[in-house]
């Protein structure tokens, strides 16, 4: 079994091509990374650290590297021998791997032996969004073809990779924690039982519990702690004010959950309170301006804070600590994000209220702009 992975960033190395590996698929790293792709294909292995206090090392093998651009051609030729396609590049980047993944499965179209991608993005359906951009590039009566073979399937990926800056350009430290969750209706291929997936027929439920509860925390720890003078989120949560926020505003996105898609909620609790104990691992020290870059990205209609305020509105209940969160996301101004400076500079020429309708979507006379203007 051969896996093609967009990204060998910290994330592809520490998460996904590790799992795959250990699987026992061979893994070829597709990045820009001159040095890092020169390294994998000199050693064909490195090491995964476990950042916990019981700590711990993984030896990942089987593995060798592409340049994405400069050697395209050898990668569409992967890709058109491969079993699997995953990526973890950052939702923003799918749209420039689509034309390399359009060639390989065009590449791949007399083979009739299945194909299955999966986008391991921080982001809702990556996958779906990675489908439509390839099937832009792909003639309709060719595409046709290439659907009946190649499965395109939704997931949801969790695992804190902390910064780090190691002597080996190999080496990564990742939390133990990590969930990968994959739609399995969609598959066509033998990835139906990858170790450590977790395969279920509805994603949404599971996208939005932990969009709503990690993403949702760690933006409540950020925010918080940025209007705090705080530098790291372990400080955040150190931070007995700051951590009651955590909390609280978790206890609202739980009712949401619980109301809309069943969840036990003595099950949910626990899963809050081992979000929280992550946020606390000592050895996961995120920087908070890292952690909440990219305000108006989190304060979009479909996002982290703005869909389960408007969720919780929607179910007859008051958000309170969701509507102090977004207020503190309004005033994250860092100079060297651009977002930051953008959205800083929206509410100075238009105010507020305006603001905050062009960057949620909500309409001016929504409960949560009213109660927020």
């Amino acid at each position: 079994m051969k896996a093609v992975h967009f990204g060998a960033g910290n994330i592809g190395r520490g998460f996904i091509g590790a799992l795959l590996s250990r699987a026992g698929y061979e893994v070829v790293f597709a990045d820009v990374n001159e040095a890092v792709i020169s390294e994998l294909n000199k050693r064909g292995e490195y090491t995964v650290t476990i950042a916990s206090v019981e700590g711990g090392q993984e030896h990942v093998t089987g593995v060798r590297g592409l340049h994405s651009s400069e050697d395209e051609a050898a990668l569409i030729e992967e890709i058109a021998t491969a079993d699997l396609v995953t990526t973890a590049v950052g939702p923003a980047i799918l749209k420039f791997i689509a034309p390399t993944l359009a060639k390989g499965l065009q590449q791949r179209a007399a083979n009739d032996k299945p194909l299955d991608v999966i986008a391991c993005e921080n982001a809702i359906r990556a996958t779906s969004t990675l489908k439509e951009y390839t099937k832009d590039l792909i003639p309709d009566d060719e595409w046709a073809a290439i659907i009946e073979a190649t499965g395109f399937a939704d997931a949801a990926v969790d695992r804190i990779v902390p910064n780090q800056k190691n002597e080996d350009i190999l080496a990564v430290s990742v939390e133990p924690f990590f969930e990968w969750v994959v739609e399995k209706p969609s598959l066509k291929g033998a990835n139906t039982s990858i170790e450590g997936v977790t395969y279920v027929d509805d994603l949404i439920p599971f996208i939005e519990r932990k969009l709503f509860t990690v993403n949702t925390g760690h933006a409540l720890a950020a925010y918080f702690g940025y209007a705090k003078s705080l530098t790291t989120i372990k400080e955040a949560m150190e931070d007995t004010e700051v951590k009651e926020k955590v909390q609280a505003g978790l206890n609202e996105t739980k009712q949401v959950l619980v109301q809309a898609y069943g969840f036990d909620q003595s099950e949910h609790e626990a899963y809050i309170q081992k979000i929280i104990r992550r946020f606390e691992n000592p050895y996961l020290s995120d920087d908070i301006v890292r952690v909440g870059r990219g305000p108006i990205r989190k304060l979009g209609f479909n996002d982290r804070l703005i869909k389960p305020a408007r969720m919780l509105a929607d179910q007859g209940q008051t958000p309170t600590v969701l509507l102090e969160v977004i207020e503190a996301a309004l005033h994250f101004d860092v100079a060297d994000d651009t977002e930051s400076q953008e959205l800083q500079k929206l509410i100075k020429e238009k105010g507020k209220k305006a603001a905050l309708v062009q960057v949620t979507g909500l309409e001016a006379d929504h409960p949560i702009i009213q109660v927020l203007t």
